[in-house]
């Protein structure tokens, strides 16, 4: 093709709502309230309105959310978060900021998400939290544990930094990514389902009170301006960027069937080149809505498929190429290569393959008709 497919293209969906921004922009440039103005309220708002029976805090990034979160519970040195070591870097830094120690779970080969059944074994009488990942935008069977957990304890705090919008259906209910453990952190960053134009997150929770604490700790931890109950962060969401999130949330769930869409057809489109053998596309897990942040597949010789695909005009992307306990700042914690072999394995295998609501049919067959040139197919 004439032009590289990237594996996001936002100028493509600001063009879909660019009237909607500028006056929403505007609106904001005209009150001048640019530090948690009205739009912030009104944004968390309809956030609490679209996950339903949760207080929502939002704050400067997905970053501050988990450490906010982690904070509100009082995670201190020494206290063990059971975590994923298949995820973005924040998911463990913001437990080693407060001093606290994570421990790692390997993951479902199926789902990438953390393996429900190991968790339970993980817990010691350190363990102060939960703190599960709902990867790519499908979340985790939180079901299987939540009880138990509770039961000794332990509170969950949702990383779903990739899942706004994402649900799970269990016995009849339906159970929003974010909205189902003690604490809901999400990230707004650009790249999201629901991005701003700059940085942003938000922390959410079914206990008002809890969600009253998130609000003084994103505040240098002051209730009363100048007074501070507690050292917390400078931790906001702009108002111009809750403007902005409040277009995008009108269209999210519009956005998200597209995504879906697109994903059916990549399945299609394998199947028709015989490429099922040797990709393996996403799989939603029975009960899920899965939003398809990304589209991963696991697929053999990854690194030479990425370097063929863009030279074919495809621009692809490796999450995560070194699993968390292996990263360097973390081997004080003392794991080695081997201890979680399906987050490894996922790391020399994976691949993202652009997935965005505009992306084309024409675009769509070009990379898998690459996939298929570059496997003889």
């Amino acid at each position: 093709m004439a032009t590289k497919i990237p594996t996001l293209d936002l100028v493509r969906n600001y063009s879909r709502i660019k009237a909607e921004i500028l006056e929403a922009m505007q609106g904001v440039l005209e009150t001048q309230h640019f530090i948690l103005g009205p739009d912030v309220s009104l944004f968390e708002k309809e956030c609490e309105q679209y996950l339903g029976g949760v207080s929502a805090v939002a704050c400067a990034s997905g970053t501050d959310a988990l450490i906010l979160a982690l904070m509100s519970l009082d995670i201190k040195e020494g206290d063990e978060v059971i975590t994923t070591p298949y995820s973005f870097f924040a998911t463990a830094s913001c437990i080693t900021r407060l001093g606290a120690v994570p421990v790692f779970v390997d993951v479902d080969p199926v789902t990438f998400n953390i393996d429900m059944n190991k968790v339970l074994d993980a817990t010691t009488p350190r363990t102060k939290a939960f703190l599960p990942v709902h990867i790519f935008g499908q979340m985790a069977p939180l079901e299987e544990g939540l009880k138990e957990l509770a039961s000794r304890g332990i509170p969950v705090v949702e990383d779903a930094a990739q899942a706004f919008g994402a649900w799970r259906s269990v016995e009849g209910d339906i159970l929003r990514a974010g909205a189902v453990g003690r604490i809901g952190c999400f990230s707004f960053f650009p790249t999201k389902n629901l991005g701003g134009y700059g940085d942003g997150g938000m922390v959410v929770s079914p206990d008002p009170q809890l969600a009253d604490r998130l609000r003084k700790l994103r505040v240098h931890g002051a209730g009363t301006t100048y007074f501070h109950d507690e050292v917390g962060l400078n931790s906001r969401l702009d108002s111009l960027q809750a403007a902005i999130l409040r277009v995008k949330l009108r269209h999210l769930e519009e956005w998200n069937d597209e995504r879906r869409i697109v994903a059916g057809r990549y399945y299609a489109l394998f199947a028709e080149k015989g490429l099922l053998e040797t990709v393996q596309p996403p799989v939603e897990l029975e009960g899920n809505h899965h939003i398809y942040h990304q589209y991963v597949v696991r697929v053999p010789r990854r690194d030479d498929l990425q370097r063929f695909l863009e030279e074919e005009g495809v621009v692809s992307r490796v999450y995560y190429p070194l699993s968390l306990h292996l990263q360097r700042c973390f081997s004080f914690l003392g794991y080695t290569s081997g201890d979680f072999p399906v987050a490894e394995q996922l790391s020399k295998e994976t691949l993202a393959l652009p997935i965005f609501p505009e992306l084309s049919l024409e675009e769509q067959r070009h990379i898998v008709a690459t996939i298929g040139k570059f496997f003889g197919k």
